[in-house]
């Protein structure tokens, strides 16, 4: 007996016009996937999540909420900002951190958001 896959296409037809007009229409995605990697991990998602709580948080705040070190802490605020998902600004011994701009705002809270509804309808 031969299952069937409901997932996949029972014909392999390729709409040539539509495949081209797409592939035509494709950004290069290097920027976004070095994106998606910052905020895939876990530590750095939170990071960003508590600053859309809070315009900006010093390093020391973002340790405490992460419960690590300034160090560590000080680590991933950098890997953020060096994918243009943070900026920071030296004031006298401190140093804060804010999100980039809007757009990781947005991005983050929708991801939040996608989750919860999967929660509430799952």
């Amino acid at each position: 007996m031969k299952l069937k896959m409901v997932d996949t296409c029972d014909e392999q037809i390729i709409h040539d016009a539509l495949v081209v007009e797409i592939q035509e229409e494709l950004p290069r995605v290097g920027g976004m996937v070095q994106l998606f990697k910052a905020l895939a991990d876990e530590t750095r998602l939170k990071i960003a999540y508590s600053l859309t709580l809070k315009q900006e948080l010093c390093v020391c705040d973002v340790g405490a909420i992460i419960g690590s070190s300034n160090a560590t802490a000080s680590h991933h605020l950098r890997y953020l900002k060096e994918n243009g998902l943070a900026r920071s600004e030296r004031r006298g011994k401190m140093v804060y951190y804010s999100l980039a701009d809007d757009h990781v705002l947005q991005l983050v809270k929708i991801a939040h958001e996608h989750t919860m509804e999967g929660e509430v309808n799952g």
